[in-house]
């Protein structure tokens, strides 16, 4: 029984040797948005939305509806970049994810695949974004704020930039237990519309 006991004690500390280590690998991995495009709302392109630089409804009959049914799909492709300067390989089995556009929350999701990079590597992680955003875009305020940003699309004074948070929470196996990261890894980018078409 005291033998039990002991292996017990030793398997918990090598298993939390072994989450901290993970952990720490993750923590010191570099994370940033390298794109965002192919931006549909309401099924429409979002580079097709405006003519002369400015919100046409005409070009989204649907959208009309959409807000009727209060909901108003929006699909995207995010790019992440991830960089791994430890000496160790750094392992994500899945995360979590969670997109802000000034700090208002915009879609959020979860991406179920192994993602390894090895030491000195970078990688990058596609992320395709499926959202219902009727909530984020009933508010008219909000989303004149998102027109306005989409319709910037020319660098220099017309050129619309907004700050767009990406929060990633990783998921790594110990064993045959998967162990979620504490917490969210916050990306922030300023991102402008001018890359978005």
């Amino acid at each position: 029984m005291r033998n039990y006991i002991l292996f017990s004690i030793l398997a918990i500390m090598a298993s939390s040797c072994g989450i901290s280590r993970k952990i720490d690998v993750l923590e010191k991995c570099n994370y940033s948005i390298k794109t965002a495009d192919s931006v549909y709302l309401a099924g429409k392109d979002v580079s097709k939305l405006f003519k002369n630089k400015k919100f046409d409804l005409n070009n989204v009959p649907g959208l009309a509806l959409a807000l009727f049914r209060k909901n108003i799909p929006l699909s995207a492709n995010v790019k992440i970049s991830i960089t791994n300067p430890n000496q160790k390989t750094a392992v994500i089995n899945q995360f979590d994810y969670i997109i802000l556009i000034k700090g208002q929350e915009l879609a959020a999701g979860s991406v179920d695949r192994k993602i390894s990079i090895e030491s000195g590597a970078t990688g990058i992680v596609p992320v395709q974004i499926n959202s219902n955003v009727y909530s984020f875009l009933s508010n008219r305020k909000t989303m004149d704020e998102l027109i306005a940003f989409l319709g910037g699309t020319e660098s220099g004074p017309g050129e619309k930039k907004s700050l767009v948070t990406l929060k990633i929470r990783p998921s790594f196996m110990v064993g045959k237990k998967s162990i979620k990261y504490p917490g969210y890894i916050n990306i922030e980018k300023e991102l402008s519309s001018k890359m978005l078409f």
